[in-house]
């Protein structure tokens, strides 16, 4: 599990934006994640990275491990764990989203 935790650390590491979710940015498979990236999209976000937790059972338990949040989809935004879908639709109500993904 140690492999899967320095990956994700790496990944969250050395990326501005990354969403790990259920399925892609392009065909979300699951509403959660449909959403989190209708948020993304809304905010202008240009760098965003998607990890399709579906494609692999030990980055989906994994990333559940490293956040020690129990559901995907999961955004960091420079390294940092921001939350899930609900965080991210307060933060985005609020503008805070934006003004992080600004800058």
């Amino acid at each position: 599990m140690s492999d899967v935790n320095s990956w994700i650390k790496e990944t969250v590491s050395s990326h501005s934006v990354v969403l790990f979710m259920k399925g892609t940015a392009q065909f979300p498979q699951c509403g959660f994640s449909g959403r989190a990236i209708e948020l993304l999209k809304e905010t202008g976000v240009k760098d965003l990275v998607t990890i399709n937790v579906l494609d692999d059972d030990e980055v989906r338990q994994g990333i559940k491990e490293f956040s020690n949040w129990p559901t995907v989809p999961q955004l960091y935004v420079k390294g940092e764990f921001i939350g899930g879908t609900d965080i991210m639709v307060e933060m985005f109500e609020s503008g805070e989203l934006q003004t992080l993904l600004k800058a």
